[in-house]
């Protein structure tokens, strides 16, 4: 019974890193993007998204509730999960170890963005605009912190894709599983092009 329980928290856990998660956190860069075309075409973006009806039902029931349990079962993930040689070699074990590490970084980054930037504009400390991420990147420190958190952040996302789609049956064949690493590879890249892009343009004004 116990395994069964564990099996499902586990599949659910992987659903949850990919839907919605993983599509959040697309939303999320894609609207930090509009700040490539200028001041304005970003903070219309961001009070589009934060004038949705129903936003904190939404954001309680889509984005923190499902990230909550995804990093505390995560967390458990990385203390007790073992490698597994034989049945995915050495490269894909590499890859095991760099999302159970990515995913503590990831925990942290999220944490410290959410409380600058989230709680500090619930808190009436902070407005959501251009300016609050343009004044938060101007330090070298946090603007390094942030490519690192980014980095981090998109490849969890998208090597877990890649454990998704096999754990949940889509890719079982070695040539399937191939595809879908080089799949997951490019959505590595693209994304972090998007969020880098736009923390350059924060921090830089290019």
């Amino acid at each position: 019974m116990a395994e069964h329980r564990e099996f499902f928290y586990r599949r659910l856990h992987s659903l949850l890193g990919v839907v919605p998660i993983g599509v959040f956190l697309i939303q999320h860069l894609v609207v930090n993007h509009f700040a490539v075309y200028g001041e304005e075409s970003f903070n219309k973006a961001a009070a589009f998204m934060h004038d949705l009806p129903f936003r904190i039902v939404l954001e309680t029931f889509i984005i923190f509730l499902p990230i909550l349990f995804h990093a505390i079962l995560g967390v458990y993930i990385v203390f007790t999960a073992k490698n597994n040689v034989k049945r995915y070699g050495f490269f894909r074990n590499w890859l095991f170890y760099l999302q159970r590490f990515t995913g503590i970084v990831t925990l942290i980054f999220i944490s410290w963005h959410v409380w600058e930037t989230r709680v500090q504009i619930g808190l009436g400390n902070a407005d959501l605009d251009y300016s609050l991420m343009e004044g938060i990147l101007a330090n070298p420190i946090m603007f390094w912190f942030y490519i690192i958190g980014v980095i981090s952040t998109v490849f969890h996302f998208s090597n877990g894709l890649w454990g998704f789609l096999v754990s949940w049956g889509f890719a079982q064949s070695p040539r399937s599983q191939k595809i879908v690493t080089y799949a997951t590879l490019v959505v590595f890249l693209v994304v972090s092009y998007i969020g880098i892009r736009s923390l350059i343009t924060f921090a830089y004004g290019v």
